[in-house]
């Protein structure tokens, strides 16, 4: 059943057992004022079933804004079901990503990977600042970023006296 009914259903009932309760509330208290209520044995059942009646009150307050949670805050299943979906393949297309990655990072050395991964984390990362990043000196970084780029790896793109490094491919 969809929300929305059942959040409608729910608020039906609760008002007509609202309606039902405040009935019964009201003849309670006409009949202790008939009554002028003394300690009596008769008032005091009186008293405790009108305080067992306020519990009930309480609790179809509760139900009352169960189905007004339902009819206006609750998602529908579908939504909830396509959002985990769309974040499971989200994932999924990361966790592709990262795989090729560490792939790729396999045969290399220490540097190039601190120097490969430097790029990934900063996308157009200038040469100066990845020369800090990757703890290199700048003709080593110079060296490691022509090799990448003959393999394909990375495009350097003129920035000022220095380039900035993108990855050609997404990974």
């Amino acid at each position: 059943m969809e929300t929305k009914k059942l959040g409608f259903l729910i608020l039906g009932i609760s008002v007509m057992l609202s309606l039902v309760m405040f009935s019964f509330i009201s003849s309670l208290g006409a009949q202790g004022n008939a009554m002028n209520c003394n300690p009596t044995q008769e008032c005091q059942q009186l008293n405790s079933v009108l305080g067992i009646s306020h519990i009930a009150v309480g609790f179809l307050a509760f139900i009352f804004a169960l189905g007004f949670y339902l009819l206006f805050f609750n998602k529908d299943q579908g939504d909830v079901l396509k959002r985990y979906y769309d974040e499971k393949l989200e994932k999924n297309v990361e966790n592709k990503n990262n795989d090729k990655f560490s792939l790729l990072l396999r045969p290399l050395d220490e540097n190039e990977r601190k120097v490969l991964t430097a790029i990934k984390e900063q996308d157009g990362i200038t040469q100066s600042t990845l020369k800090y990043r990757a703890d290199l000196s700048k003709a080593k970084i110079s060296q490691i970023l022509t090799d990448f780029e003959r393999k394909n790896l990375i495009a350097r793109k003129a920035k000022g006296k220095t380039y900035s490094v993108f990855l050609t491919n997404n990974f």
